[in-house]
C-alpha cells in the first residue's frame, strides 16, 4: 500500500521527539520491511535537510537524507502539482503541495501529525498511531 509521510512524522523519528517518535518509528520499520510502500514529497527532503543541518550539522543531514532516499520513494513536485495545490481549499500551501504530490504519486493514505490541516484531502489522512491500528485490521 502506498503511503505518503508528512515531514513532521519523519522529523519525529530523526530528532527522537517524544512521545511522537515511537509510532512514527514503527511505521518507518514497516517501510523497511516492505509492508508499506513509503513516499516522501520532494519538498520534505529539502525541508528535512535544512532543519537537520541547523540542529545536528551538515554531515548528519547528509547521512539522514541518504538513508531516507534509500528507504522511501520520492513523490515529485511538478508544475501540475503546484498548480493544483494553488486551487485547493487548504489553508497552508505547503500542505496543499504535499497533498497534491501524494495524489500525483497514487498514494492511498497520508500519515501526518497535523490531520486538521488536511480536512480538504481527497485521500484518507491519519496520525501515525491511527494508521498503525488501521494496518492491524487490514
Amino acid at each position: 500500500m502506498k503511503v505518503l509521510f508528512d515531514t513532521n512524522v519523519i522529523l519525529d523519528v530523526l530528532l527522537d521527539r517524544e512521545p511522537f517518535s515511537e509510532p512514527a518509528a514503527q511505521l518507518m520499520s514497516k517501510v523497511e520491511e516492505s509492508e508499506i510502500q513509503g513516499f516522501l514529497c520532494a519538498t520534505t527532503i529539502t525541508t528535512i535537510h535544512y532543519l537537520i543541518s541547523r540542529i545536528l550539522g551538515r554531515n548528519a543531514a547528509k547521512k539522514h537524507i541518504k538513508s531516507l532516499l534509500s528507504l522511501f520513494e520520492i513523490s515529485p513536485v511538478t508544475r501540475t502539482v503546484l498548480e493544483n495545490a494553488l486551487v485547493n481549499q487548504f489553508n497552508d500551501f505547503e500542505d496543499s503541495v504535499l497533498h497534491e504530490s501524494a495524489v500525483h504519486s497514487g498514494a492511498k493514505y497520508i500519515v501526518t501529525r497535523d490531520t486538521n490541516d488536511f480536512k480538504s484531502s481527497k485521500i484518507p489522512v491519519f496520525e501515525p498511531i491511527q494508521f498503525i491500528n488501521i494496518m492491524k485490521n487490514l
